[in-house]
């Protein structure tokens, strides 16, 4: 279990660059665990402030209840407390405390609580849902405001008072208006985390908003550039931000946006053109084609530190 308090595991995440590693599948979608322990040793010799296993890009919402405690059981092992590793739960409340608790054997830091499966709801019934979670747990939450889970700054302001193990809030939807109010109000009772896709393109705007942190999935395949970048946005260097938004970040985006899900495939894709192939994405995701590959490989290659690594692998 974590010796890290929750209010400890905000600390240290908020203060630098946060990335969620694929999660390796074999070719008949079982989970490949001998790449999954490579892949995260390979990620903790970079400068990352945690690691969230089982999240978003480790395709959460393929794996079963019982698959992600194991998956996560298998980061903390390998990271040897090197970095923190949180764990992604989520889907209705039941299921939700069930793999939270799971994810706090297994030795999580902390949690990354995603939206309810597919249903809407009030925000009383939100807050309720959040505090089951933080309530079956004693390591550290944080809210994923995005889709169909989107808490207001009275709600938030209510669980905060309520959960002394809610500490984060990592917002995926882009309202600088509401993101503007939820700091307002909380300050730095939270750790403030930026999460649309490809964070990077955000990612100076947002720190003028108190969100001192990313989620960079580009870390997963280029951790060179990803470093170098976050370095950029938190000393505020516009002429580099801007040069690797155009030459690396931009022409990522228009790739992963010609279809469905590719927001995490392209990393997946990212993965094999290092050398680290971490096989197909689950179903009902698709993986790039061949030419999208070769097409990503290419940016690739232009990034110097990127290529020199891909060529010692």
């Amino acid at each position: 279990m974590s010796k890290m308090t929750p209010q400890e595991m905000a600390a240290r995440i908020g203060g630098g660059l946060l990335s969620f590693p694929v999660t390796p599948f074999n070719a008949d979608y079982s989970f490949d665990e001998a790449t999954y322990r490579a892949n995260m040793d390979w990620l903790c010799g970079y400068d990352v402030a945690g690691l969230f296993a089982a999240g978003g890009t480790g395709e959460f919402f393929s794996l079963t209840p019982s698959e992600v405690p194991h998956v996560v059981k298998i980061a903390v092992d390998e990271t040897k407390g090197r970095v923190p590793v949180l764990a992604g739960t989520g889907y209705g409340t039941a299921i939700a405390r069930e793999i939270a608790v799971g994810a706090e054997k297994a030795g999580a830091d902390g949690l990354l609580l995603l939206p309810p499966y597919l249903t809407h709801a009030e925000q009383d019934g939100l807050a309720a849902h959040v505090e089951a979670v933080c309530a079956s747990v004693k390591i550290g939450v944080i809210v994923y405001n995005r889709d169909n889970a989107i808490l207001q700054p009275d709600t938030l302001a209510r669980l905060c008072d309520r959960c002394p193990n809610l500490v984060g809030y990592k917002d995926g939807i882009g309202d600088i208006e509401l993101m503007t109010r939820v700091y307002t109000r909380l300050g730095d009772r939270l750790t403030y985390i930026g999460g649309l896709p490809t964070a990077e393109t955000f990612a100076l705007p947002y720190l003028d908003m108190g969100v001192t942190t990313y989620s960079s999935a580009v870390f997963n395949f280029v951790p060179e550039f990803a470093t170098r970048f976050y370095a950029a946005v938190r000393r505020r260097d516009h002429q580099t931000i801007h040069a690797g938004l155009k030459d690396f970040i931009l022409p990522l985006i228009a790739i992963r946006n010609r279809k469905k899900g590719y927001a995490v495939s392209i990393i997946k894709a990212g993965m094999k053109v290092i050398g680290r192939d971490s096989g197909p994405v689950r179903p009902p995701l698709t993986d790039l084609t061949e030419q999208e590959i070769a097409e990503l490989a290419a940016l690739v290659a232009k990034l110097p530190q990127a290529a020199a690594q891909q060529a010692a692998e």
